[in-house]
């Protein structure tokens, strides 16, 4: 049927797949359908042009759901020119055509559709017609937003069930049980972090756009390699000062349920107010400093101008007080406003050189790396976010773990990389030793003091990476040390391994539940049922604002108008003429 004829005698295995070839066959030849007669033994249509004389008839054969042509009159006089909104091309039409689609690639765009089925089939079809059908294509192939709110808590005690020790958690508000709050974070996830992860914690979020929208938050880490470790995450119902508090108090408990002792962290984030008033409270032995990219961009958008942007990822990782100083001076040149604007953002929060905690040279967290994880999911029902999450999460672990067996060196590869570089540097330096701990080495460019006792550097390499520098290394291969065991732990194969050491095993889907007899007892008649939140996405499409990096320096076109001379409006709205008309009827 590829070339959509039919001749008379021609059979189909039911009244549906008839039907479905008669609509392929309008919809791919341009001509509308009048539907005469149609039930489940016959069908009688003709072209809906008037005086057009194609006429097509089919009926059952007995005995057999079996649909045979009977007779077929007239050829097309209509020109077949039922090219734009095609009646035969329905909501139901183009969802069965987008349906394979939708499975492979959830981020399928309406403007897609729109080009794929006029490619095809030659036709244009409204805009909203093919919105309306990705929505109900989603629903059919992953469930509705509804349902995925009433499964929460099943799919909640499905992960506590097969990853013990796992965290799992959904919080309702109001008499109706409306859905406010959820909490999600595996054993496996949690032992990684707080045995073998660097000790520094991403926090960030991101807009979900289903039906009902909502913020996911989520604490992210670095594994040895570098490498990013999502370590919980949780979807609230907006991102606000509450919400930052309440997830952090739950990732709080997550670790202190698994740990003796609260380690000393380092959180990266965004310069949320709640989520620095609540690691003040719930961690008090923490270092807060701001995530860089998002300062940067933050500039970016305040000031369009991308030499700003430079300047302050300059400052940032100037290791002196005099080259600190001297990039801030030019970010003063170049716009007063900007360094004004800057004196909200004390350098202690985001300059490696006043930072008092320790980022091993980790300016920015990780958060957007994670969101690329779920980018294309966003638009999907909250159960099936998590199981993108989960999917990737139980992939990544996977993976990880059987790629480190194989490392046969001391350090991760990014680690043992730097490591080479520096000890390579070392050779060329000149080494004079003070006493047991305190060194002079002299390079061609400058002389610097290395304490291994202290492990530090006057460079201040070594303090704020973690690994020793060219001079410490220097240092140490002159008194015939081990320079590998002068590097923090937490940048050792043997700490990443541990990293990964504990899987994250499959969660089975709803219809396992029931063939196992493990009906969850939040799915009894008895449970309250999670309803969605009130608030629900508004009809139309999302306004974007977009910024192009290359016309950041360009300046705005500045309207002028010709009948007063003034600048920011035209002519044919220019006040002055109704001021004059005015005067004059005075």
């Amino acid at each position: 049927m590829e070339d959509h004829t039919f001749v008379v005698g021609q059979e189909f295995p039911d009244v549906k797949a008839f039907r479905i070839a008669i609509k392929e066959a309008a919809i791919a030849q341009h001509f509308e359908l009048r539907i005469i007669k149609s039930d489940l033994i016959r069908y009688f249509a003709k072209c809906a042009t008037e005086g057009c004389p194609w006429r097509i008839r089919a009926v059952k054969l007995p005995n057999a759901p079996t649909f045979t042509i009977r007779s077929l009159e007239g050829t097309h006089t209509c020109g077949k020119n039922a090219q734009n909104g095609h009646h035969q091309a329905s909501v139901d039409w183009i969802v069965s055509f987008i349906e394979e689609r939708l499975r492979d690639n959830i981020n399928y765009k309406p403007k897609d559709i729109l080009h794929d089925i006029h490619k095809k089939y030659g036709i244009i079809i409204p805009y909203k017609q093919a919105w309306r059908a990705k929505e109900r294509g989603l629903a059919a192939i992953y469930g509705s937003s509804e349902e995925g709110y009433c499964l929460l808590p099943a799919f909640c005690e499905q992960i506590t069930k097969t990853n013990p020790g796992s965290i799992a958690e959904v919080f309702t508000t109001g008499a109706d049980n409306r859905f406010q709050r959820l909490f999600v974070s595996f054993y496996a996830s949690i032992h990684g972090f707080l045995n073998g992860c660097l000790p520094i914690v991403g926090l960030g979020g991101i807009q979900l756009k289903n039906k009902y929208l909502g913020t996911l938050l989520s604490a992210t880490s670095f594994d040895a390699d570098g490498g990013l470790f999502p370590l919980a995450f949780g979807v609230v119902d907006t991102e606000n000062d509450d919400n930052w508090i309440w997830f952090l108090s739950e990732l709080h408990k997550a670790l202190a349920m698994n740990s003796k002792k609260m380690p000393q962290l380092t959180f990266l984030s965004g310069g949320q107010i709640g989520a620095l008033d609540v690691v003040r409270i719930k961690f008090p032995n923490s270092f807060h400093a701001l995530c860089m990219r998002h300062l940067s961009e933050s500039i970016c958008r305040e000031f369009k101008n991308s030499r700003l942007v430079h300047l302050l990822w300059k400052a940032a990782y100037a290791t002196t007080t005099s080259a600190f100083k001297e990039k801030m001076a030019e970010i003063e040149e170049v716009s007063p406003e900007a360094a004004k604007w800057m004196q909200q953002f004390p350098s202690s929060r985001w300059a490696l050189l006043y930072f008092e905690g320790t980022r091993y040279g980790h300016l920015s967290s990780n958060i957007e790396e994670f969101n690329r994880w779920i980018f294309d999911a966003r638009e999907l029902p909250i159960i099936q976010v998590i199981e993108v999450i989960h999917s990737k999460l139980m992939s990544e672990f996977e993976d990880r773990r059987i790629r480190s067996h194989s490392w046969v060196s001391v350090l991760s590869p990014t680690a043992e990389t730097r490591m080479q570089e520096v000890i390579s540097r070392a050779s060329t330096y000149q080494v004079l030793r003070s006493d047991e701990v305190e060194f002079e080495v002299i390079s061609a460019e400058r002389s610097d003091i290395v304490n291994i006792g202290k492990h530090s550097c006057s460079c201040r390499d070594w303090q704020l990476y973690g690994i020793p520098c060219s001079h410490a290394a220097a240092a140490l291969l002159s008194c015939r040390k081990d320079v590998y065991a002068f590097t923090e732990k937490c940048f050792t194969v043997a700490n990443y391994q541990e990293t990964y050491s504990e899987e994250i095993h499959p969660i089975p889907g709803k219809i396992e539940w029931r063939k196992l007899g493990e009906v969850p007892s939040t799915m009894n008649e008895d449970a309250q049922v999670v309803r969605p939140p009130k608030f629900r996405r508004p009809p139309g499409r999302p306004e974007k604002k977009r910024i192009c990096l290359v016309d950041l320096n360009s300046e705005k076109h500045m309207v002028h108008c010709s009948r007063c001379n003034q600048t920011g409006h035209y002519k044919t709205t220019c006040k002055a003429a109704d001021i004059v008309k005015g005067i004059e009827q005075l």
